[in-house]
Order: C-alpha cells, then structure tokens, then sequence
C-alpha cells in the first residue's frame, strides 16, 4: 500500500508548515504561560507571605499565601469548560491567542500590585483576583495546544512532537526560578521584598511579543467536518469514563507540588527549622527543569515505539517511591543531597508522565470533544492535586518533627501517584491508534509491523524536511504558504 493511501497516517506535504508551526507554538506559548504562572509559585513561597498579609501570624501568613496559589488551580477548571468549549467550537487557534493574552495582562498587573503594609486587605483580594485570571487562562494552554499538534502530525511521531509542549513549560519554569536567583543574591531581603520580586512579573510583557508572533503564524486544526454540538453536555454523555481516567492520572502533578511548592516552604520558612537560603533552594527547581528539557524528548520517543502507558505507569510510581528520600533530604539541610534525588525524581522519573500526557490525553477524546475532555480532566486533576500544598502544611505545621514529614507527605504523594498508575492501567494503548479512531472504544490498532514501518518513513520525512528547511533561502518557507 502507497504511503499516501493510508487513511491520515503518512506525512503529508501541505501539513508540513502547519505542524511546525503548531509545535513552534506549543513550544513558545507554552513556556510564557508557564513562566507566568510559575513565577507566581516562586514568589508565593519566598515573599508573598511577608507582602500581602499580616506578620503577627506567620504560620497564617504562609498557608494563606500558599493558599492563593492553589486558588489558581481552583480557577483552572472554570478555564477548562469554558476554554475547552470554546476551542472544539470556535477552534483551536483562536482559544490559544485568548489565553495568551488573559494570561499576559494579568501577569503584568500582578507586578503593580501595593501590599499589605500600603492597601490592607484589598493587597491579598487583588492577588486572588489576578491569580484566578492566570488560574483560568492557563487551563486552555495544554490541551489546546497538544491538540493542534497531534491533529496536524502523522502517526509514529505524535508523542515527540506533542512533548514539545512540556519541553516550554519547563523551559518556561526555568526562567521563572532563574529570574530570582541574581535579584534575591544582588538585591537586599528590604529591596527584594519591597520591589524587586515586581521585575520578573513585569518581564512577562516583553516576553508576551514572541509568543504571539509564534501563535497568530498557526493554522487551524480543527476537523472541517467535527460536529457543531454543545460540547461540555456531550463529553460528559459520551465519555465519562474517559474524563474520569484523565482526572486521576492528572493527579500527578503532585510530584512537582511535592518538590517546589511545600519543599520549597519547607526548606526556606524560618519557622520550620531547616534553613536554606532562598537562593540556595532556587536550584532545585532550576536544575531539575534542565534535566527535565533534556529527558522529556527522550521519554516522548519512549512512548512513540512502545506505547503511552508504560511511561505512565513507570514514571508516577517510581517518582513516588522518591518523594520519601526527597524530603529527608530537605530536612537534613543538605543541599546537594535534596538537590541529587530531585534531579532523579522530578528531573528525570516524573517526565514518564510528564512527556506523555500532552499527547496521550488528546488521544482519548474524539476530534468534536478533544479539547473540552482533555481539559476538564487534566485541569481538575492538577488543581485537586495542587491543593494538597495547602494540606501538607495543616498536617504538618512547624515544629513538626522531620520524621513525620517525610512518613506523612511523602505517604500521601505516593498513595497519590499510585491512583495515577492505575487509571494509566486502566486506559485504553493509543499510540498505534489511527487519526480517526481517537476516543473509538472499538477501534482496532495498526498492526504492529505497519506501524514501525510507517513511522520509519515518518520520521524520514520529518528529517528531510528539517534539512530542507535548514538550506532554503531565509524566505521560502514563508512563501511556499499562504496564511489560511
């Protein structure tokens, strides 16, 4: 059978630019969104504790502060209905421009906001406010842009191409750790506290100018033919099931609220005991992101010749098993020691599930609810999971022994991960799934044999056109397409 006759497996030559594309935005829209956000995460650890609250209780200060950042994975599922509706209704491209811009204005205001000591309590109201807003338009980023990408990239290739996405995200968080390290080391604690925690939130505009040039070159993806139906009613009517397996794999993200949210707090709040320097414990985050670029392709490929599950299943019981030594490690005061097992851990273990799911989620879900379902659950799941920050600190307040920190968070976060292994389980393969039988419970796969033989020529394509692009005139791509 001629590669051109199979039914959307083969590379075709008019989806070539749009692929790219979609991955080029993926890449860069992802890794705004996240630096955004993240940035926020770092801030609400090291200074929002002492800016936007009371300093007469400091235990209250730091889970309230932890607390608002939650309240941007509670925004996340109101974000995934309405963004997900929107992106398999009105398409994929125009909900991924939306969310950028939500995300970048309310990112750039968070850097103008006066605190505690100037507004009162209005200063904690309005950082709920901006963080609900990057809560919600952060919910369409993953699941639009992953299914852009697989909807306008041929089999054998989908996980490698779709992983590009967490690729940015961690680039994104990167930044968003790296960014404090010269401003918490250069600035006094009374000038880093007073203003120069505003700088990175107000970098993001600058930023913002790459992502949309990225984003507003993509093609839609959208099937011509997809079903114009109330969206939300149906994936719920059609695959709950489905939702349900996403939602508890998505708890996963335990993993990095484990490591950088309360290790962070853990290991810098004077009143746990264990002190770091916030300039000490911002390693951690960075380096475990640069190994995670680097492992992420790796495990994507993983997934692309052996299958979604194995990756899945693989990395969150392993990175739970670690979550135990991680946090001893933090408590021994021991920096490299925390440092080494994060890397293991996050860096490397957890991008098992990390470098999958952008591809594997959207495969669940047929192309009319793909983006709505792979929303919702993985929007929930991460905010269920991102709440346990919240939790972990109730359960373990200062004064705390360190030993029931790790048994009692280090148990939770595997339990966590274990219930994420089992919906992996329990999941249908997709890997070897043809195009059109994404979300078909009775669809059969492509034989084993055909499969390695079409990606084989995927990948060959997919090579020559890097090189052709390498050697074309500096404008020829743009010119072989017009803008759709």
């Amino acid at each position: 059978m001629r590669m051109a006759e199979r039914d959307g497996l083969a590379w075709e030559s008019s989806n070539q630019e749009a692929g790219r594309k979609a991955a080029l935005s993926g890449a860069l829209g992802s890794m705004l969104e996240f630096y955004d956000f993240f940035i926020y995460t770092q801030a609400a650890a090291l200074v929002f504790p002492t800016v936007f609250f009371p300093a007469d209780n400091r235990t209250l200060a730091i889970a309230a502060s932890l607390g608002t950042y939650g309240v941007g994975y509670v925004a996340r599922p109101v974000g995934a209905f309405v963004l997900g509706a929107i992106g398999d209704r009105a398409g994929r491209r125009f909900t991924l421009i939306l969310t950028m811009s939500l995300m970048s204005v309310s990112t750039f205001i968070l850097g103008l906001l006066p605190g505690y000591a100037q507004i009162g309590a209005a200063a904690p109201i309005l950082l709920v406010a901006c963080r609900l807003v990057q809560g919600f338009a952060v919910a369409g980023e993953i699941s639009g842009s992953s299914t852009l990408i697989i909807e306008q990239t041929p089999v054998g290739i989908r996980g490698r191409r779709a992983s590009v996405i967490l690729q940015g995200t961690q680039f994104g968080q990167i930044i968003a750790a790296l960014i404090f390290i010269p401003l918490s080391a250069v600035l006094s604690t009374r000038d880093f506290q007073a203003w120069g925690w505003r700088l990175p939130f107000l970098l993001s505009a600058v930023l913002a100018a790459a992502g949309f040039t990225a984003r507003l070159a993509t093609i839609e993806s959208k099937p011509k033919d997809s079903k114009d139906i109330a969206t939300i009613r149906e994936v719920f009517r059609t695959t709950p099931g489905t939702v349900a397996r996403v939602f508890l794999m998505a708890l996963m993200n335990i993993i990095p609220v484990t490591t950088t949210v309360f290790g962070a707090t853990l290991a810098t709040q004077e009143s746990y005991g264990v002190g770091w320097s916030a300039r000490d414990y911002l390693w951690i985050p960075v380096l475990g992101n640069v190994a995670a670029v680097a492992v992420i392709p790796f495990a994507a490929n993983l997934s692309d010749r052996f299958g979604r599950r194995p990756l899945m299943i693989w990395g969150s019981l392993t990175s739970g098993l670690l979550s135990f030594a991680y946090l001893w490690a933090v408590t021994t005061g021991s920096t490299w020691l925390a440092l080494a097992v994060s890397l293991i851990m996050w860096g490397s273990l957890f991008q098992g599930y990390n470098a999958v799911f952008p591809s594997y989620f959207p495969e669940l879900f047929p192309a009319s609810t793909r983006v709505t379902g792979t929303a919702i659950g993985q929007n929930i799941g991460t905010a269920a999971s991102s709440l346990m920050a919240m939790v972990f600190v109730a359960l373990c307040p200062p004064g705390t022994s360190s030993t029931a920190i790790v048994l009692v968070v280090g148990s939770l976060t595997l339990a966590i991960t274990a219930v994420s292994a089992a919906a992996a389980w329990l999941s249908p393969e997709t890997f070897r799934m043809r195009p059109s039988d994404f979300g078909d419970p009775h669809a059969s796969a492509i034989p084993e044999e055909e499969y390695r033989t079409i990606r084989d020529e995927n990948l060959r394509s997919a090579s020559k056109a890097r090189r052709m692009r390498k050697n074309a005139p500096p404008n020829h791509t743009r010119m072989q397409r017009k803008p759709q």
